[in-house]
């Protein structure tokens, strides 16, 4: 099945580009780290507050404490789509690495996404 591909732009057709499925969940997974609560109308719990934290100190607590957000974020808004394994969270020079191990609950496929926030990794 094909979705609109996230973020929107063209392809080479000059129509909206289009994505596959695994492609998809990855965009979904992205707009919900990176949506801050209270931006998407009339969903105001959407999103993670991740984007909060990039101006907090780099250190372990932060990597705990995002690893908590990023977890609960997924379940609550995602857990209908895909079950969430292990959150990693690793501080990297003046950026955040987050890796996200999901099963796709639809055909029980293992799949991994790698985000990079804050500092000059973004």
């Amino acid at each position: 099945m094909a979705h609109l591909d996230h973020p929107w732009h063209v392809d080479a057709l000059g129509r909206s580009a289009a994505t596959d499925d695994a492609d998809h969940l990855r965009d979904l997974i992205e707009q919900v780290l990176f949506t801050a609560p209270g931006e998407r109308v009339m969903r105001p719990d959407f999103g993670s507050g991740l984007l909060g934290l990039v101006f907090e100190p780099n250190s372990t607590a932060l990597a705990a404490t995002t690893q908590m957000l990023v977890q609960g974020s997924l379940q609550q808004h995602l857990g209908h789509l895909i079950a969430v394994q292990a959150v990693t969270v690793q501080p990297v020079d003046a950026a955040l690495e987050v890796n996200v191990q999901y099963v796709v609950l639809r055909d029980r496929s293992a799949r991994e996404a790698r985000f990079s926030f804050g500092g000059a990794a973004t």
